[in-house]
C-alpha cells in the first residue's frame, strides 16, 4: 500500500482549520495542543503504518519518531502549503521509507533466520530448505544496495511495484528494472553454488 496523503480520513480535512489553530500553538510549545494533535492524527497514522505492513512495534516506532518531528518541527508548517493532515501523513510516509531504508542497509539475515513449520516435514528437508535459505541471503548480500532494497520491499514487506515506485520516489520502470537486475544476478549466484 503506497502512503499518500491521499489516504487520509475526509473528517481530517473538516477540521482542519481547527489544526492550523493548534498548529500555531505547537509552534509556541503548547503541550496541551500538541496533545490534541497526536491524539487526533497518532491513532490515524499508527493505522496507516498497520496497513501499509508495518508490524505493532514497528507502527508504535513510527508513530514516536513522527510526533518528535511535528514537534520540532512545527515552526516548519505553512497552511498555505496545505493541510495539518497532509503535512503529517508525508512525515509518516518519510519515516516510514527511512526505516525500511536502515532496514535494507543491515546485512540480509532475516532469511536464515526462518524458522521450518513442524508439519511432518522430515530432517532432510528441512535441512535443505535451511540451505536453500542461506544461499538466497548470501545472494542478497551481494547485490547492490538498490537492488536489495527494491527485492526487499516486493518480498519481505510484501509490496506491488507500483507501491515500492511510491514509497521510495522512484518512477515505476526503475523499480522494474532493478528487479529484473537483482533476478539475473541472484540467479547467477544462486546457480553458482548449486
Amino acid at each position: 500500500m503506497a502512503l499518500s496523503a491521499t489516504q487520509v480520513n475526509r473528517a481530517d480535512h473538516d477540521h482542519d482549520n481547527d489544526f492550523v489553530a493548534l498548529m500555531a500553538r505547537v509552534r509556541e510549545r503548547d503541550r496541551h495542543a500538541f496533545e490534541r494533535v497526536f491524539t487526533h492524527f497518532g491513532p490515524r497514522v499508527k493505522a496507516l503504518m498497520l496497513k501499509s505492513g508495518a508490524d505493532q512495534a514497528l507502527a508504535e516506532d513510527i508513530v514516536q519518531d513522527v510526533f518528535m518531528s511535528v514537534w520540532r518541527r512545527a515552526g516548519q508548517y505553512v497552511p498555505e502549503r496545505g493541510s495539518v493532515s497532509a503535512w503529517i501523513f508525508t512525515i509518516a510516509r518519510n519515516a516510514r521509507i527511512d526505516r525500511l531504508r536502515r532496514q535494507s542497509s543491515r546485512p540480509y539475515e532475516d532469511v536464515t533466520a526462518i524458522e521450518i513449520a513442524d508439519d511432518g516435514a522430515n530432517a532432510e528437508q528441512q535441512l535443505d530448505a535451511a540451505q536453500r535459505a542461506e544461499r538466497v541471503a548470501s545472494a542478497m548480500v551481494e547485490l547492490p544496495r538498490e537492488q536489495r532494497v527494491v527485492i526487499e520491499l516486493a518480498y519481505v514487506h510484501d509490496l506491488a511495484q507500483s507501491e515500492i515506485a511510491s514509497n521510495l520516489s522512484l518512477p515505476l520502470g526503475t523499480v522494474k528494472s532493478r528487479m529484473r537486475l537483482a533476478y539475473a544476478k541472484l540467479k547467477q549466484k544462486l546457480e553458482e553454488t548449486v
